[in-house]
C-alpha cells in the first residue's frame, strides 16, 4: 500500500507570457508516464505512492518546466504521509467519490 498523497499546482513563468495550459498539460503528462494513481482537480493534481517516488515526479515536472524555457517555478505541493496505516486517495474520498 502507498504510504503518501501528494499534491501539487505547477505555476511556471512562462518563456514569452503565454498561457501556462500547455506547461501544466506537460507537468501532468508526466504523472500519467510515472504509473501512479492520480486525480486531476481544477488547481492542483495528487498522486499517490511511496514519498521519495512522488518527490521524483515533482523534481521530473520542475526539470520539464524549465526545459520548454520557462526560467522560474512555483511548485505548491502538500504532503500526507502516513507510513503506519498508508495513504489512500480512495479512502480519504469514500465519502465524496464524485467531489460533491
Amino acid at each position: 500500500m502507498a504510504n503518501a498523497l501528494v499534491s501539487i499546482q505547477i505555476l511556471p513563468t512562462t518563456p514569452n507570457g503565454e498561457s501556462v495550459i500547455p506547461f501544466v498539460d506537460r507537468a501532468i503528462e508526466i504523472i500519467k508516464a510515472s504509473g501512479v494513481p492520480y486525480r486531476v482537480a481544477p488547481l492542483e493534481t495528487t498522486m499517490e505512492g511511496e514519498l521519495p517516488q512522488l518527490f521524483e515526479i515533482v523534481q521530473s515536472m520542475n526539470e520539464a518546466m524549465t526545459e520548454m524555457g520557462c526560467p522560474s517555478v512555483i511548485s505548491q505541493v502538500k504532503v500526507y504521509f502516513n507510513p503506519a496505516n498508508g495513504a489512500s486517495m480512495g479512502r480519504l474520498l469514500e465519502k465524496y467519490p464524485d467531489g460533491q
